[in-house]
């Protein structure tokens, strides 16, 4: 409506409509801009999935999920079941209705691992409904709308794509909130809040690099690269407050440690700072994150240097010590020691201050550290003083306080009269940790979904990329045993070597054909031995068989399955799915073991419908006939089939 009214503002001529044209403008921003603030209000909502263990701690940034609108699946693909498969839809109705129930679940997604679990599980069954109903060159008719979770615009698309990026935006959103509820006061809370933001962060780089014509803003390249920095930020401060729960003892060694690892968040967060305040991302970054990361910055980088002006003044090298240890360890703090000093001559304290008036000593080099941590220590004081929302967060006020009290104290109980003469320029400490984090990317082998829809056959066979000719109705014997053909390949199963002259072909039966059914029997999951022995259980009785034929040439699933939207250019979704080797050659059957369903299917017409899909995944009444394993789409995702 915007882009429309300033569309319409700069062509008007008439002074009267561009007049009107400015007041609805100025309501709809006016408008906008109070929906911005409302969402960055529930965004920066941390007390919402904060710990509720009481903690005197900076809070972390959860992201919100994504809202959506209902969709139903029904009309769609009970048409598409019965023109492309030719089979009686309303056999579907209750795999339809578990896609449905299991989509409206994850919209409330538990804040565990159950919930994760359940976003991942619909993930993946989108690639299933994609390569079974969402041909490449034709529009399904479905509409699927998210709401920006940053700018509270609606989004509208007619393919997946939207559908299943923004289910991975949410799964990434759900493993910040779950690292923002673990208890940081004990070490296994903070090694899990480290292993969720990790995780998050490696779902929004797969989304990044997988999904890259996103029309929602907060699932841009450039938002998603902020988000990435924003987890990775948060979990190296987790890192820091796992090394220091136990408390930090005032030696030598812990002392240099922390100063460096407070050196490493403070740096991460600059940078994460320095991201927000880019185009294009700035517009629509919350002002209260971008705050945050600024007070963060300036608040570790006073810590750093607060911890080194602590060992520099309270610690001198003493008789028996490791000289060799401490002068390595003083060296490394620095990329260079200020002018004047060596690391060696710095720890030996009391012959430093021997020194005539001039010479550097660890007085003014420690001293100077407090100053700069104190420096730092107003700075992150006035940041945070500087955002309304901030200042609301009644424990950030009190650490920032306290850790300011403390530099200011220490100082105070060092400060000369002569300092002022005595100024010198502060070194920047090395930033370094002892646990690089690094993304942990989504690994979808490792859960096992069943295809709603497998009932239709193999998925690399029946699927919306080819074009089958109804089923036909084949009556013939066996003469003599001999059947008049050869079977090959795995499920399903085709004819092969067709003698013309036999019973099979003269009832209509052709090289090639795909056996479906036999007497009433699915075949489309049996192998070439079990269609093979239940032929031969006929004798010379007369075989009822159904057949199906490809209409098109193409006899194998491409690399890439298409997904094209009208208004955006062609993209290519990840789901790759490949052909059976055996397909292709020699055709030898392969034992094919039985799977537990997701969902039961009963034979009775009217059985009650299956559990929630909430519960993940259980066995119920078997399918009569033999079930194949479906391979995840996931375990033959190409290097090139990401969006582009």
């Amino acid at each position: 409506m915007r882009t429309g009214a300033e569309n319409l503002l700069k062509v008007a001529t008439n002074q009267k409509v561009r007049e009107q044209v400015r007041l609805e403008l100025s309501f709809v921003n006016s408008d906008l801009q109070m929906l911005k603030e409302e969402l960055e209000g529930l965004n920066i909502s941390v007390g919402v999935y904060q710990s509720a263990e009481e903690a005197f701690t900076i809070p972390l940034i959860p992201l919100g999920l994504k809202e959506t609108k209902d969709v139903d699946f029904s009309v769609v693909l009970k048409d598409f079941i019965l023109e492309h498969y030719s089979e009686d839809s309303f056999l579907y109705e209750d795999e339809i209705a578990d896609l449905m129930d299991l989509r409206q679940a994850c919209r409330t997604p538990s804040r565990d691992e159950a919930g994760v679990e359940l976003l991942m599980s619909y993930f993946i069954q989108l690639g299933f409904v994609e390569t079974r109903f969402f041909p490449p060159t034709q529009q399904m008719g479905l509409l699927f709308t998210w709401y920006d979770s940053l700018t509270g615009v609606p989004v509208s698309q007619q393919n997946l794509l939207l559908e299943k990026a923004s289910v991975l935006f949410n799964t990434g959103a759900l493993y910040t909130q779950i690292g923002t509820r673990c208890n940081r006061q004990t070490q296994a809370g903070l090694e899990s809040a480290v292993d969720a933001f990790q995780r998050a962060a490696g779902v929004l780089s797969y989304l990044k690099e997988t999904f890259t014509h996103t029309p929602s803003y907060d699932m841009s390249p450039a938002m998603l690269g902020v988000l990435v920095k924003m987890m990775l930020a948060q979990a190296q401060e987790s890192v820091f407050e796992k090394i220091s729960l136990s408390g930090i003892r005032n030696e030598f060694f812990m002392l240099v440690k922390v100063a460096q690892e407070a050196a490493k968040v403070g740096e991460v967060y600059q940078q994460l700072h320095t991201a927000m305040s880019q185009a294009p991302v700035k517009e629509n970054v919350p002002y209260s994150w971008a705050s945050l990361a600024c007070v963060k910055a300036h608040h570790y980088e006073a810590l750093a240097h607060y911890f080194t002006a602590t060992l520099l003044i309270d610690h001198r090298l003493k008789p028996g010590a490791d000289v060799d240890h401490q002068e390595k360890c003083l060296s490394q703090l620095y990329d260079c020691m200020p002018e004047g000093l060596t690391p060696l001559a710095t720890l030996k304290n009391d012959q430093q201050r021997r020194l005539p008036p001039g010479s550097w000593n660890c007085g003014p080099l420690g001293k100077s550290h407090l100053r700069r941590a104190v420096g730092h220590h107003e700075e992150s004081v006035r940041e945070a003083s500087l955002c309304k929302k901030l200042r609301d967060i009644e424990v950030l006020q009190e650490v920032l306080a306290a850790a300011h009290q403390r530099s200011r104290l220490k100082y105070a109980q060092h400060q000369e009269d002569d300092d002022l003469l005595n100024l010198i320029d502060t070194p920047s400490i090395v930033a370094k940790t002892e646990q690089e984090v690094e993304m942990i990317l989504p690994q979808f082998s490792k859960l096992t979904v069943t295809d709603f829809f497998q009932k239709l056959g193999p998925l690399s066979v029946f699927s919306a990329n080819k074009r089958w000719t109804p089923p036909r109705s084949i009556h013939f014997t066996a003469e003599e045993g001999d059947l008049g053909f050869t079977l090959r390949g795995n499920a399903p199963v085709q004819v092969h070597f067709l003698d013309p002259y036999c019973s099979a072909a003269l009832a209509g039966a052709k090289e090639g054909d795909y056996i479906v059914s036999i007497h009433a029997a699915d075949c489309k999951w049996l192998t070439v031995s079990e269609v093979m022995k239940l032929l031969k259980s006929f004798g010379e009785d007369e075989i009822e068989m159904k057949v199906v034929s490809l209409l098109d040439s193409t006899s194998s699933m491409h690399n890439k399955c298409a997904t094209y939207s009208v208004g955006m250019q062609k993209t290519y979704s990840m789901i790759c799915l490949a052909i059976d080797d055996d397909e292709k050659t020699d055709g030898k059957a392969k034992k094919i073991s039985k799977k537990l369903s997701f969902l039961s299917w009963g034979t009775s017409k009217n059985r009650q419908k299956s559990a929630s899909t909430l519960c993940l995944p259980s066995a119920g009444v078997a399918r009569p006939q033999v079930k194949k394993k479906l391979p995840s789409p996931f375990s033959l995702l190409n290097s090139d089939s990401s969006l582009y």
